[in-house]
């Protein structure tokens, strides 16, 4: 079996037992008696019920009818004003039952007959549930259906007219499109999924539906290829949802934060995507998504180190292209870790290890500094990270103004202020520069937080603690697990097959199987007659 995480465990054991699967499909947090009762035959027993569970709620509309005619049996029409589909209402519902339904209505019989009659003939909604109490009633309800209730009937009907407002469909917005479809994914939980199913035409595709959080009930859905993944991922991963217990879910972060192996470690064992492309070429490779209603984020589980460093256009380009773009970010992401800390070691401690003229250089731009390395790195990559978050809250054109002028103003006011030098100005944008190179922000981010322990220990050790340092980190990313999977893999275990797909990438007919770490069912991908001279 996968090794369950620390965090699972403990949860495990102090919260309450799972919830099964007709808990999860019982939605709200059972306030008061109303919303357990069932339905009764009267109709404005209903109604009073109803009016009780939305008590202080004005957007919700009941709409009193009369099928057939004046002399025709009474119903009631319940929906939530701004998520529905008005249009729909009023044709494919309204005119139905008022226009279109038999003048001569039969007297509802304890049989059902009539019930069962505007269920099949006059309804014209493609969707139509039969509910029975009150609290199916409710979730259905602020869910986007209409609710509509037949005098006499102990029954009720949720007819699918959702049709709140929502963003489209738009090219992401966090992961920049050189080669490749331009479309992402948007807050709307079934466009998700549509764009998933527009890319894998294949019944295998599974998706496995889940309301999680006591109140806000929020739409998560689980998507894999059967026949392709492995079944013990999807049970691990099906087992965890599961076990979320919290009162709401408002973004996919939630989830992963609350089901990802190691909670303290700044690297991310999850990966999250807004490409429906990237997500489709993880479920090929036998990996499991998790969609989540109201964000445009789909977490892609397992993660590892590798796969957070690879963009979806290494593989619509060809090989000899990407494995130099690959080449080049990888370089980039080592600079960002270790360079200013490089910089301070070899100042401070090892100054013969620099080129005679450069250390001439060097020691002239320091002369008269009042601060010692550390502290001016420090100084400049603070200032570096609060020029990045400033301009990433301000608007687009305002933003990019002010990193790039911000950038240049202070470093050269600093250096003429003799408060750091040149030479660390230099450092830290070529540091920046890097750390830019990380396809991902999951990536990036656990670099500059590791960066500043790295240069702590250049300060105190040289060059020893740089090398101490790595070795932590090192070490810690072998112990790291994402859901049973090595997350140094394919370097550690190391895979030869699965090197193909690393910093180096082969080629299309080379790359016959799916990554062995993922434990696929179905391991090639290729057919033979694939070959190449």
């Amino acid at each position: 079996m996968l090794r369950k995480s620390w965090f699972y465990l403990r949860r495990k054991k102090k919260a309450r037992p799972s919830p099964g699967k007709d808990q999860l499909a019982s939605p709200l947090v059972d306030e008061g008696k109303a919303i357990a009762l069932p339905f009764q035959r009267s109709l404005e027993a209903n109604l009073k019920i109803l009016q009780e569970i939305f008590s202080d709620c004005q957007d919700v509309v009941y709409r009193r009818m009369k099928i057939g005619g004046t002399g025709g049996l009474a119903a009631l029409l319940v929906y939530v004003d701004g998520l529905v589909d008005n249009e729909i209402i009023d044709t494919q519902i309204v005119k139905s039952l008022l226009l279109e339904a038999p003048q001569a209505t039969p007297a509802f019989t304890p049989d059902g007959k009539f019930f069962y009659q505007v269920r099949d003939s006059l309804l014209t909604v493609a969707n139509v549930r039969e509910i029975a109490n009150f609290r199916e009633a409710a979730f259905c309800i602020l869910s986007g259906f209409a609710l509509l209730i037949l005098e006499g009937s102990n029954k009720g009907l949720a007819l699918e007219v959702c049709g709140w407002e929502h963003r489209g469909v738009e090219e992401p917005q966090n992961e920049a499109v050189i080669r490749g479809p331009r479309d992402g994914f948007s807050e709307s939980f079934r466009t998700n999924t549509a764009l998933l199913r527009r890319r894998l035409r294949d019944p295998q595709l599974k998706l496995k539906t889940y309301f999680l959080g006591r109140r806000s009930q929020t739409a998560v859905g689980l998507l894999y290829l059967k026949g392709v993944v492995d079944p013990e991922l999807v049970a691990e991963v099906e087992g965890r949802l599961k076990n979320i217990d919290i009162d709401g879910i408002l973004d996919s972060g939630f989830i992963e934060q609350l089901i990802e192996d190691c909670w303290y470690s700044p690297f991310a064992q999850i990966q999250s995507t807004e490409r429906p492309d990237e997500a489709a070429a993880a479920l090929l490779e036998g990996r499991v998504i998790v969609l989540t209603d109201n964000t445009p984020f789909a977490l892609l589980i397992p993660a590892t180190f590798n796969s957070l460093m690879h963009s979806p256009e290494d593989f619509y380009h060809r090989w000899l292209i990407s494995f130099l773009i690959r080449s080049l970010r990888f370089l980039g992401t080592v600079l960002a870790l270790i360079l200013p800390s490089l910089y301070i070691a070899m100042v401070s401690f090892s100054p013969e290890m620099i080129p005679t003229s450069l250390t001439i250089s060097i020691g002239a731009g320091r002369e008269g500094l009042p601060f010692p390395s550390i502290v001016e790195a420090l100084i400049m990559e603070v200032v570096l990270e609060l020029l990045r978050e400033a301009g990433i809250r301000l608007p687009g054109p305002l933003g990019q103004t002010l990193g790039v002028v911000g950038a240049l103003i202070l470093g050269q006011a600093a250096v003429q202020a003799n408060i750091v030098s040149s030479a660390m100005v230099i450092v830290v944008a070529l540091t920046a520069i890097g750390g830019f190179v990380a396809p991902r922000f999951d990536a990036a981010i656990a670099l500059r937080i590791l960066r500043f322990f790295l240069m702590v220990m250049a300060a105190f050790l040289g060059l020893y603690g740089i090398i101490l340092g790595l070795m932590l980190i090192l070490a810690h990313l072998a112990s790291l697990k994402s859901f049973g999977v090595p997350y140094l893999q394919p370097w550690a275990p190391l895979r030869v097959p699965d090197l193909k797909d690393s910093v180096y990438r082969a080629a299309f007919f080379k790359q016959r199987w799916r990554p062995f770490y993922l434990k696929p069912r179905e391991v090639k991908r290729i057919g033979d007659r694939v070959k190449k001279n």
